[in-house]
């Protein structure tokens, strides 16, 4: 199983934009991959129609997507169709064709619990240089909370760059808190925008990058 951290696998594949390679197809992006049980399948359905409807979204804080199910790249673009129709979008991002099952085994997207032949549905965040930052995986009765994960490149991407961490319900321009590594009295130079002292180990200072 992948753990945070770890190197995402690289991979060739056939998808419905055609023959992709993984790290070739990121370039210097960050990535979302996701994992769908079946095509066909309706909370499925209504996910690639909602990611296809974020791609703006996703664009502006340089993500690429790609989703992948088992099924074959001629069920893919069947069911893109009925995506298309049903969510009132067009998806417009690679689903892989995973026939083999040779990408889920290699992200752990096989859950024996759930089912020995069908994906889990799972979610990675993959950086620039390739290394796994968050993993989610949801049952096949709930769908993904797509501003959830949108918050959550948000936080990945700002705590990347700065010495920060995000509180709980943090959104995009909020206080941040402080990294503790970083010593009260040095504050002042790092963030100047100023800073609140609420304990010891508990500083925030308004988000570095707004």
């Amino acid at each position: 199983m992948l753990r945070l951290g770890d190197i995402a696998p690289n991979f060739k594949a056939k998808t419905s934009n055609g023959e992709i390679d993984f790290y070739d197809y990121l370039g210097d992006s960050w990535g979302v991959l996701f994992s769908h049980p079946a095509d066909y399948t309706p909370v499925c359905t209504t996910e690639l129609g909602r990611t296809a409807s974020l791609k703006p979204e996703f664009d502006k804080r340089n993500v690429k997507v790609m989703a992948l199910s088992v099924d074959s790249v001629e069920s893919h673009k069947g069911w893109i169709n009925d995506i298309n129709e049903t969510q009132n979008t067009e998806v417009n991002f690679p689903i892989i064709a995973d026939e083999d099952k040779s990408i889920s085994e290699a992200y752990g997207m096989l859950h024996p619990n759930a089912s020995a032949t069908l994906t889990v549905r799972s979610l990675f965040i993959i950086a620039p240089d390739k290394t796994v930052k968050l993993i989610i995986t949801y049952p096949a009765s709930t769908g993904r909370n797509f501003q959830e994960i949108l918050r959550v490149i948000d936080s990945l991407q700002l705590t990347a760059y700065h010495s920060v961490a995000t509180p709980a319900d943090w959104k995009d321009g909020e206080d941040v808190v402080v990294s503790p590594a970083i010593k009260t009295e040095d504050i002042p130079a790092k963030f100047p925008k100023g800073h609140k002292v609420i304990k010891p180990y508990l500083r925030t200072t308004p988000q570095p990058n707004k």
